[in-house]
């Protein structure tokens, strides 16, 4: 029986918002004293917002063996697929920017 979180679309969106939240959590744990847009801003200063992004989307990692083990198969390739939509990003932000 074919589960209703065993699709692309889930899957993107997962990996899509799993980094977000990330950095949200990274931001919370250690620069709190900051507002965001202050956060935001230094790394822009200081030029490391593609590192960032790059660490950051590191739990898909977490996210794509738990859809694998789970045997939701199309939930796994659109974490690819996002992790691919990310990784097209930095790039434009690290070469373009």
């Amino acid at each position: 029986m074919k589960s209703k979180f065993d699709a692309l679309r889930v899957g993107v969106l997962l990996g899509l918002v799993l980094p977000m939240l990330s950095i949200v959590i990274f931001y919370l744990i250690k620069y709190d004293t900051l507002s965001f847009m202050e956060f935001v801003d230094q790394l822009i200063v200081r030029d490391i917002y593609t590192q960032l992004i790059s660490l950051c989307v590191v739990p898909n990692l977490g996210l794509f063996f738990i859809f694998i083990w789970k045997n939701f198969l199309y939930s796994g390739r659109g974490v690819i697929l996002a992790t691919f939509i990310y990784a097209f990003l930095i790039v434009i932000l690290k070469f373009f920017t």
